[in-house]
């Protein structure tokens, strides 16, 4: 269920619908939008009834929401929402290029990458700490130190940095270290984990799962946002198919989608969807004209000596590329992108 407050509705009025369904034993979501205010319902067995709060001073709407995501869908804000890291925002006019290594492997090797990303003209840098993999004997990641480094390269490059936390220890180094938290696919319906990382209060990056529905997809989401954090970005990196010339199949098809139905931000991984990097490209563009607010691509100076998914990392020569393809597009679907620092 939403409650639509009036657009002058005061803070104390707010306040007082909150307690009241507070009272009742349910739990209250404020969603600020730029024209009114609406809160949100949730943790509700059965439904709240409306005359407790429908003659509350400020209350102008009731509406149930028939879709289980409640905070998520444009139903509860009509606005998008624009998410600011650092200098970089997700989700406005610009659409943004997050790049890096798929794992940190060395401070070298990081922060060579790094420097090249941030010359190519991205505005976030990723990186994984914690690299769950298929095999049990395939490079694990840094850990804790890895964190620590992109903290480093952070501090060094003016860019803000996204990584992985994959259980209760991982997320608080991520608190502690790192600007946007990443839940990978793996863990889209790790919902403890979900809870865990919202209650940190930053930017979660949240990809789709191997073979998640929109309506998984979308309740992953609302795990977070009902925990009262509403900076979710969510992630397209490609669904398991039959293909059997690329990793995965990017299915393009759900950003207009998720683009009409909720206002989260979603970007797209085309290289894990991809596989290799000859592909990459034509997907990061596809994804733009598609509208998604940008893309997360792996680059690494040395591709063929990786520890984790070389086959698919860019060359920074090709990161360079992309960057400036991004650019020329996104003027011809209405968007913009950000000038160099």
């Amino acid at each position: 269920m939403l409650v639509i407050m009036a657009p002058d509705a005061s803070e104390e009025q707010i306040d007082n619908v909150v307690k009241q369904i507070e009272h009742a034993g349910f739990s209250a979501q404020v969603v600020p939008g730029k024209t009114r205010v609406a809160i949100g319902v949730t943790g509700n067995v059965t439904p709240l009834d409306p005359a407790m709060v429908d003659s509350l001073p400020g209350v102008t709407q009731i509406f149930r929401v028939t879709h289980p995501f409640k905070l998520s869908s444009r139903d509860s804000r009509a606005e998008n929402t624009v998410i600011q890291v650092g200098s970089a925002v997700i989700g406005g006019h610009d659409v943004v290029v997050i790049a890096g290594p798929c794992a940190v492997e060395s401070k070298r090797q990081l922060f060579a990458a790094a420097e090249r990303a941030k010359e190519a003209g991205v505005q976030l840098l990723r990186g994984g700490a914690y690299k769950p993999r298929t095999s049990p004997y395939s490079f694990q990641g840094l850990g804790e130190e890895g964190m620590k480094l992109l903290a480093e390269v952070s501090e060094y490059t003016g860019l803000p940095v996204v990584s992985e936390a994959v259980d209760d220890e991982s997320a608080g180094y991520a608190a502690k270290y790192v600007d946007v938290i990443q839940v990978g696919a793996r863990n889209m319906q790790n919902y403890v984990l979900l809870k865990r990382v919202a209650r940190i209060g930053r930017p979660i990056l949240l990809k789709r799962g191997l073979a998640a529905t929109l309506e998984e997809f979308m309740g992953a989401a609302e795990y977070i946002l009902a925990e009262g954090n509403p900076q979710v970005i969510l992630c397209e990196r490609g669904v398991r198919g039959f293909s059997d010339f690329s990793r995965n199949t990017l299915d393009l098809s759900i950003v207009p989608v998720i683009k009409a139905l909720s206002h989260l931000p979603i970007i797209t991984d085309p290289s894990h969807a991809a596989g290799r990097r000859d592909i990459v490209l034509p997907l990061a563009r596809a994804s733009i004209a598609a509208g998604a607010d940008g893309v997360m691509v792996e680059v690494h100076t040395e591709p063929s000596q990786a520890l984790s998914d070389g086959y698919q990392s860019l060359h920074p020569s090709q990161l360079e590329e992309l960057v400036q393809q991004i650019a020329q597009l996104a003027p011809v679907v209405g968007r913009g992108f950000p000038q160099k620092h």
